[in-house]
């Protein structure tokens, strides 16, 4: 696909499961009887961006929210058509899943009409099925198989989340470092980036099943509410990784402190033995004429027996007191 042109790749789905690949002459002649025509855009394509303002039939309004450069999950109908808009994790080569790809829907009974900008693999998944006479035969049923792949995607990534969150609190309890912040502060970040759009998408496709339009069966329906039950499901798991990240963090906190109050406490300890010894070694060592002991050789052996003993008693007295 060049950039000039932006088709994807349009398909003409025989309800039956199977599909045939069209070119751009042919997807302005619309498809065949009987036929389902489902044409996949990148909307930074020139040539794209000429057929959905002007041959697509598309309502301009509509258009407006597909190409929107910030989409949020959404679900608008008009007429007989549904705008929708679903985002998935980035399964793409080198990218973070916390990324998320937006894929923008325009759904009618006799066709479909999805874009995107950067590759979403449950799309070319569905692509791949219907080419091997294992795709869609309908609408609602291209709706259900999408929505569903994306959201099964996401398990797989908040799995892997949720080992990473296990990990980290199995280590707070043993190693008490430092570099556990950063790796805590991750998962809490990748935890909000993914519920940022999943929970507005869990509402979405919860109300995808009450949405007035004629190619939606019950069964279609039925599976889209069983999709939304996932959705709901992940959305409490990112709860609860996000609040376990957060307790991690703040134990992790909590022993770091300790560990940092013990070390000081000792140097205060420390300090406190060695502050009156310090006092006395000062006055001694003042170059001043009367320092008793200057004529004896054993006043140094002395002194140092006088600190130590006064060490000592230190020592004792903070033991009494209760102070270590």
């Amino acid at each position: 696909m060049s950039s000039e042109s932006g088709l994807v790749f349009a398909l003409c789905l025989d309800r039956k499961g199977g599909a045939r690949e069209v070119r751009w002459e042919e997807v302005d002649a619309g498809p065949s009887d009987g036929e389902l025509l489902w044409v996949h855009v990148d909307y930074e394509g020139e040539k794209a961006k000429g057929w959905l303002n002007e041959a697509s039939g598309i309502a301009p309004v509509i258009l407006e929210a597909l190409a929107a450069q910030e989409a949020r999950p959404r679900c608008l109908t008009n007429g007989g058509g549904m705008l929708l808009i679903l985002r998935g994790v980035n399964a793409n080569p080198a990218a973070d899943p916390e990324d998320m790809v937006s894929v923008r829907m325009w759904l009618e009974a006799d066709r479909i009409v999805t874009m995107r900008h950067r590759m979403v693999m449950a799309v070319e998944e569905v692509r791949q099925a219907a080419m091997a006479g294992h795709g869609p035969s309908s609408t609602g049923g291209f709706l259900e198989d999408l929505s569903d792949r994306m959201v099964l995607r996401m398990g797989n990534v908040l799995a892997e989340l949720d080992d990473e969150v296990d990990a980290l609190e199995d280590e707070v309890l043993t190693e008490e470092s430092y570099d556990l912040r950063p790796k805590i502060a991750d998962a809490r970040r990748t935890a909000i980036k993914l519920r940022r759009y999943l929970a507005p998408q869990r509402d979405v496709v919860a109300r995808l099943q009450t949405e007035k339009v004629t190619w939606l069966t019950d069964i279609d329906r039925a599976r889209l509410r069983e999709v939304a039950d996932r959705t709901t499901r992940y959305v409490e798991d990112l709860d609860s990784i996000r609040d376990r990240a957060a307790v991690t963090q703040e134990e992790l906190n909590s022993r770091l402190a300790e560990q940092m109050n013990k070390r000081m406490y000792v140097l205060g300890v420390v300090a406190g033995v060695f502050l009156p010894l310090g006092l006395l070694t000062g006055l001694l060592g003042i170059n001043v004429g009367g320092i008793p002991g200057t004529e004896s050789p054993m006043a140094f052996a002395l002194v140092c027996a006088f600190l130590a003993l006064i060490g000592v008693g230190q020592i004792w007295l903070f033991r009494r007191m209760k102070w270590f």
